[in-house]
């Protein structure tokens, strides 16, 4: 074994952590495939039928925020196995719930848990990298839509079949019985020798800004909340939006699978250009990429659009989320990077939670997805604009950045 960076174990690392995300990760899609399912239960509108998946990312922001520093103290394996119980608990309560609202309440606990899989296991990776730090956070972020892409189409026979509780009483035994056996390999940590080496590399070609660490975090917030506000529209209703066209909920699944596979594709060549270019200009290609996939959805209206639609907004968008974990990592120290990106990832992941309930009340207001996907629109244009000040601010002026708040 070697604790040197960018080693053979650092590579067999990453992919069974990768691994750990395709199942850890299965939560943040669930209530998605069940939502017309959830609505034709319970009742109520496109909106309070996006309640679950609001409180599902409010609960995968929070987790984020709070693993995130949980696995800076005490190491991601005790944080990914807490994080599964945490989940099957969830999965069991969601399959229990008698109304929507307690389903809710289900949702957040899922989604507080699953949030270990997506940021502080990111954090995790990018400690145990330098030259290839792009690549693989993109590697282990693809994860996430792994599972949208792999689980769905799986568990959609038990959906049809036995209904949505099944479905969640699936996912309880899956997640506990891989995540607690598989987060026991992940238990050797970096020597702090290795992360000061790290840094005193690092130092020697500091990234600049003219902006202090507090103001540039709150920077990459907003831009993170406006980017997925934008994001959330057809990945959290594309399913609703395909039952709505009468092509199905099987189709509308499907068509989120190619929109995710597409986001895998996406992730892993945003993370290779992130390794020559930077987080900051990745960021700005894979926005504006995910801007003219918005508008492509606006005249679609049959299962071959929306498919081809679906497949480019999926390699446009996939590098975006994990190139601010990347900008992160270039500015700030490496024993904060579970807090610093918990807190940017939870930025974004509020944006998802915001753009999911948005839209749904968009959709009610107006009884189609049209102005949705104009709102979308707009808010990605708030985030290329908040990107193009950090890009250009960069280069007229060569402050260095301070390396903590």
């Amino acid at each position: 074994m070697s604790d040197s960076l960018d080693s053979r174990y650092s590579w067999t690392r990453l992919f069974l952590s990768l691994g750990l995300a395709t199942v850890g990760n299965a939560g943040m899609w669930s209530v998605i495939v069940v939502l017309p399912a959830l609505q034709a239960d319970f009742g109520g509108g496109r909106g309070d039928a996006s309640l679950p998946y609001t409180l599902t990312m409010i609960g995968f922001a929070l987790g984020n925020l709070l693993i995130g520093r949980a696995v800076d103290r005490f190491g991601v394996a005790r944080a990914l196995a807490g994080a599964a119980l945490v989940s099957g608990a969830g999965y069991v309560a969601a399959a229990l719930s008698p109304s929507m609202l307690l389903l809710s309440v289900a949702q957040g606990i899922i989604g507080f848990g699953t949030a270990a899989f997506f940021g502080p296991l990111i954090a995790d990776v990018s400690l145990w990298f330098r030259r290839r730090r792009g690549i693989a956070v993109a590697i282990v972020a693809s994860g996430n839509y792994l599972a949208g892409a792999i689980w769905p189409v799986l568990l959609s026979g038990v959906l049809t079949d036995q209904g949505w509780r099944a479905v969640y009483f699936v996912l309880a035994v899956l997640v506990v019985a891989v995540i607690l056996p598989g987060s026991t390999l992940l238990r050797h940590r970096l020597p702090d020798s290795s992360l000061t080496a790290e840094a005193q590399a690092t130092s020697l070609t500091p990234r600049r800004v003219p902006f202090s660490p507090a103001v540039l975090m709150w920077m990459l917030a907003a831009a993170g909340v406006a980017c997925c506000v934008a994001m959330s529209m057809p990945q959290v209703h594309i399913v609703a939006l395909a039952v709505d066209l009468g092509l199905g909920q099987a189709v509308g699944a499907q068509i989120l699978a190619v929109m995710l596979l597409g986001g895998v594709v996406s992730r892993l060549v945003s993370g290779l250009i992130a390794d020559r270019l930077g987080g900051v200009a990745t960021l700005l290609t894979g926005s504006v990429g995910q801007m003219i996939g918005l508008m492509l959805y606006l005249p679609a209206d049959g299962q071959t659009s929306l498919t081809v639609v679906s497949l480019i907004f999926g390699l446009s968008q996939g590098g975006i989320v994990p190139a601010y974990a990347i900008i992160v990592r270039e500015y700030m120290p490496a024993k904060e990077a579970g807090t610093r990106v918990g807190f940017v990832i939870m930025a974004t992941i509020l944006g998802m939670a915001l753009g999911g309930w948005m839209s749904g009340w968009i959709y009610d207001m107006t009884g189609s997805y049209s102005l949705a996907f104009v709102n979308g629109i707009l808010w990605n244009a708030a985030n290329i604009a908040i990107m193009l000040v950090i890009l250009f601010s960069g280069r007229r002026r060569k402050t260095p950045l301070a390396a903590t708040v």
